[in-house]
């Protein structure tokens, strides 16, 4: 769906509300199409950012694996190599 949005779970240490957030106002714009939504759209925006990242927080608590939990540096540096790959060196 967006690239810009990455798993979130079983991550040491774990997600941060900030994060949660960003990944929230991603899905809100992909699925709105808006990057900046009108004044008179901004509250049901702001809305369904707000309640997207409540219900994430929620879904991130409820879950349970046994696998132990990634490290987001190793994690980061797959993901810079991806790119470095697929678009070439910065």
């Amino acid at each position: 769906m967006c690239r810009n949005i990455h798993t979130l779970y079983n991550f040491e240490p774990s997600a941060t509300d900030d994060e949660v957030r960003a990944a929230a106002l991603q899905y809100v714009r992909k699925i709105s199409g808006f990057t900046k939504p009108s004044e008179a759209n901004r509250p049901a925006f702001e809305r369904a950012v707000d309640e997207i990242a409540h219900l994430t927080g929620h879904l991130l608590d409820a879950l349970v694996t046994n696998a132990p939990p990634k490290d987001r540096e190793v994690v980061a540096a797959k993901r810079k190599a991806l790119a470095v790959q697929r678009f070439g060196p910065a």
